[in-house]
């Protein structure tokens, strides 16, 4: 089982705004993230210490203006934190070993899916094509990930 950590090497390639985001608790500006139309098979990965989070057959369009989940794909890898900033009490996730800001989860999300919805900053997250998961340590989680077509 791989070693996840807070990867100093990883934060030292991040850009500025993926800096702020993950280690700041920053929140991209909606409609702007890399991964909000990716609809590519694969897993999202935290950018710090690659632990896997969310599979693309857990992605749907919410219309929040950022990459939704119904779930995390280890949820031992996503922490749930009370968020009482900005003056409203929110649930924020954060990586549980690189200890990356993610984004917030509501109770708003598909109801026939489990009804939450993990809004994501594509600032936090690699994506891991399903051609690459195998190579790149991650083909434990291949049965997870199906084609977009076939999602929900």
């Amino acid at each position: 089982m791989p070693q996840y950590r807070k990867d100093p090497d990883a934060i030292a390639r991040l850009t500025p705004e993926q800096f702020r985001v993950t280690q700041h608790s920053g929140t991209e500006h909606p409609g702007t993230g890399e991964y909000l139309g990716n609809k590519a098979p694969g897993i999202y990965v935290d950018i710090v210490s690659g632990e896997p989070l969310f599979a693309s057959s857990d992605k749907y369009e919410s219309g929040c203006g950022w990459p939704s989940f119904t779930r995390p794909i280890e949820p031992a890898h996503v922490s749930e934190l009370r968020d009482t900033s900005h003056g409203m009490v929110r649930v924020e996730v954060r990586s549980t070993h690189g200890d990356s800001h993610l984004g917030h989860v509501f109770p708003d999300g598909p109801p026939d899916r489990g009804g939450l919805r993990y809004c994501i900053n594509s600032a936090s997250l690699r994506f891991v094509p399903r051609e690459q998961m195998e190579a790149q340590g991650y083909g434990a989680y291949l049965d997870q990930v199906v084609d977009a077509e076939n999602t929900r």
